[in-house]
Parts: structure tokens; C-alpha cells; sequence
């Protein structure tokens, strides 16, 4: 039966948000130049036409279906993606929908492989909000008001935040402290039942945080020692973020299982993907699944995504391009004494802003946000873990030079005008 549609008329036209590459349109009429990829997760900006049309067409066609007539599409998609992967990895599991639960997939493939339960991840990590994500994830925030998130059984331990090192040690005569005393947690205050190590190549919401290569190499081989799967949380790091379709390789991380979202989807379409070593593919259908999972729409966005990405030279770009943001974020650090850190690769960068007394200064940040958004049309996030005086600049991967420049330029008025505020206001 066909539905005659002429009745419902047409969608009143009514303000709202629009956006264009890098530029967000308000209902109010503003144009914000976006330095912060919505989320993360809008790897290719506003609207980019070659997903746009894709997922238009696969509207067009049939938007949802069972898992069993979308396993191909999927299946294509794997494929792809463990093209690019490390090379110990040749196999996936396409069935998520986010990050969370891709983190969550992850975990269950290592407990099902080891027949152990116990998750260890690290200080300021960010691994999902769902009750067992938001247990695994390095900051009592977000557990605070969730009792039943202790329910899933994990060990937090300190990890690799040069600038603040928790050991109070320095980079490199520390020799990665921060990795080998990792050991010794495992002994002393783990439940011995430890299936899984947890770590994001850069921690994300903790502060744009990149450990040394060193860290990785350790963390590889104490999992070799004692068994434990090790999983590479590259929901914010993986497709192109850092100027490398996965961090991992190119930090030194070799993981037994990666998990990627956010960026796979584009524009913000919604779909994950855990890609694993042949001997970890262990999981049954119905050990992990979603109504929306595989989505054949956040399927279709990832085809075209990766489109973009395999572009010849596209992320050597993004590579080189970083750097050149790294060194407009250095000067400014010159001209701005509240700057006690600048770090990251790719397009994803991130400004320590610290009292002079060396304390962090969250104030400052968020006043700094507030006013790149306000005074300079300047989209900026800030790090809500850890210490919260991290301003991130982690701009689409199509932006280039000019807006780079651009980007800065405006951040440096923003870092001026709220410096100079709370300066005024301060004792």
C-alpha cells in the first residue's frame, strides 16, 4: 500500500542550525568559524557533500533492515578499515553505535577470551558514559552520582601526563615510571582476575595528553608478561585525527584491539567499529548487538568518509599541517605567560593554561572559551577531566592554512581579552 502524501502538507519553515565546512550557522544569525569538529566527531566538517549524498541515497533506498541482510555492508566496511589497521589486526566486529559501546565490545572480547574480569585503565581517561564505560573512565565525576557503575570491576592507575607527572619524576630520566610501576599495581592492588589494559594513544577529554613512546612499549610487553589483552581506545584518535589513520602505529602502540567512532561516521552520523587480532575474534551475534548498530546510514557515511581519507595525499596534509599548528600554538605560548604546555599531532593540539605559580588554571580556560565564542564567533571545547584548564583546538581535517591561521588568530584575541578580565578581577 502507498501513502498519498499530498495531505500532510509541507514542514514549515523554521530556524535552525546550519553549517558549511568549518563555519556553524545559528538561528540567530551567527557564523561561528568551528575549532572543534562538534564533538570530535566531524572529522570531514558541516555537511561535507560526498557523505551528505551518500547517506541520501541510502535514505533513498532503506535506511534500516536486519543484521542479517546489513552483515555485507558491514563486512565491506571491515575490510576497509583493517587495510589501514595494524598489522596484527584481521578481524572486526561492525554491530555499535558509539564509542561507549564499542569500548564495551572490546572489553567483553577480552574477558570471553581470557575468562577473566578486571579492567585496568588510567587516570583522566574518557571511555564512554555508560555504566560500565563511566566506570572504566579516569575521573570520580561522572561515577559520582552512579552507584551500580562500581558493578564493573576496574583498577585506575596513574598514567603517562608528562607535565604533572604523578610521580613527581622527569621525561626522560624517568626511564616511564609511569608504565613500569604499572607492574606493581597489578600485584598488589588488582584483583589478580585482570583480563584487559584500557588506553587511549592520546588521552582526550583528560587534556590532549600524548605519552611517550616509551609508555606504549612498556604497556606491550607487561601485557605480554602477564596475559592481558590490550585494547586501544581510538574513538578520538583513530581516521585521520593525528595525521595517521590510526594513532596507535605511529605512537608505538601495539594493541591487541581497537575501537574506533566518532570520526567514522563523518559528519556525525552514528557508528562504531572493534577491529582484533584473529585469535580474540571470539564473540557469538548475540553476545553484542543493537537495534541500530550497523546502521546501514552510519554504514553508508563511513564508506564515504573513508572516500575522503584514502584521497592520495589527504592525510599527509593533515600531518604536515599540524605541525604548523603546533607552531602557531608555541608562539602564542611566547606571547602568553599563562601557557605552561603546549602538545598534540595532527589536528588535535591542546593549550596547558596555568597560574604563576605553576597551579592549573581552569578559570582561565573557561574564560577563554567563553570568550572566543562570544567576542571572536570561534568555537573552542575544554577539557572537563583532570584539572580543566586545558583549551583544545581540534579543527575539521578539510581545514587549511588560512584557517588554521585564522583559528589562532582568533584564539589569541580570545587568550588576551579573558586574561585581561581576569586580571582585573582578581586580587
Amino acid at each position: 500500500m502507498t501513502t498519498d502524501t499530498t495531505a500532510l502538507g509541507t514542514v514549515a519553515a523554521e530556524p535552525a542550525l546550519d553549517g558549511d565546512g568549518l563555519w556553524l550557522r545559528t538561528p540567530e544569525g551567527r557564523t561561528l568559524l568551528d575549532a572543534a569538529s562538534g564533538t570530535f566527531n566531524l572529522p570531514l566538517g558541516y555537511a561535507h557533500p560526498h557523505v551528505v549524498t551518500a547517506v541520501q541515497r541510502q535514505a533513498g533506498r532503506i535506511s534500516h533492515a536486519g543484521s542479517g541482510f546489513t552483515r555485507p555492508a558491514g563486512d565491506a566496511l571491515a575490510a576497509r578499515l583493517l587495510a589501514h589497521a595494524p598489522a596484527a589486526l584481521s578481524r572486526s566486529w561492525i554491530r555499535d553505535v558509539s564509542g561507549s559501546t564499542a569500548n564495551e565490545c572490546a572489553v567483553k572480547i577480552a574477558q570471553k577470551y581470557t575468562g577473566r574480569r578486571q579492567v585496568v585503565s588510567f587516570f583522566l581517561s574518557h571511555h564512554g558514559q555508560t555504566m560500565a564505560t563511566t566506570a572504566m573512565s579516569g575521573n570520580a565525576f561522572r561515577r559520582r552520582p552512579f552507584p551500580a557503575s562500581a558493578t564493573t570491576e576496574t583498577l585506575i592507575v596513574p598514567g603517562a601526563y608528562c607535565h604533572r607527572c604523578f610521580y613527581n619524576s622527569t621525561y626522560p630520566s624517568c626511564k616511564a615510571l609511569c608504565a613500569t610501576r604499572i607492574e606493581d599495581f597489578l600485584e598488589y592492588a588488582s584483583s589478580g582476575d585482570v583480563a584487559a589494559v584500557l588506553v587511549e594513544p592520546v588521552l582526550g577529554n583528560g587534556g590532549n595528553i600524548v605519552p611517550p613512546p616509551e609508555f606504549f612499549r612498556e604497556l606491550r610487553r607487561i601485557c605480554d608478561r602477564h596475559g592481558i589483552v590490550l585494547i586501544a581506545d581510538e574513538v578520538q584518535t583513530g581516521l585521520g585525527r593525528t595525521g595517521h589513520m590510526f594513532a596507535s602505529e605511529h605512537l608505538g602502540l601495539e594493541p591487541d584491539v581497537v575501537t574506533l567512532a566518532k570520526g567514522l561516521g563523518g559528519i556525525g552520523l552514528p557508528v562504531g567499529a572493534v577491529l582484533m587480532r584473529e585469535e580474540l575474534d571470539v564473540l557469538d551475534p548475540h553476545d553484542h548487538s543493537f537495534t541500530s548498530g550497523a546502521g546501514l546510514l552510519g554504514l553508508a557515511a563511513a564508506h564515504a568518509t573513508l572516500d575522503v581519507l584514502e584521497q592520495p595525499g589527504f592525510l599527509d596534509r593533515v600531518d604536515a599541517l599540524g605541525a604548523t599548528i603546533g607552531t602557531r600554538l608555541r608562539a602564542l605560548a611566547d606571547e602568553v605567560p599563562a601557557i605552561s604546555d603546549v602538545r598534540g599531532l595532527g589536528y588535535m593540539w591542546g593549550i596547558e593554561l596555568s597560574r604563576p605559580d605553576g597551579s592549573p588554571d581552569p578559570e582561565l580556560a573557561r574564560a577563554t572559551i567563553a570568550a572566543a565564542e562570544s567576542g571572536h564567533d570561534l568555537v573552542l571545547r575544554g577539557s572537563r577531566y583532570g584539572f580543566g584548564n586545558v583549551v583544545k583546538v581540534r579543527p575539521a581535517l578539510i581545514a587549511d592554512e588560512r584557517d588554521l591561521d585564522e583559528i589562532c588568530a582568533r584564539l589569541r584575541l580570545a587568550l588576551l581579552d579573558a586574561t585581561k578580565t581576569l586580571e582585573s578581577d582578581r586580587p
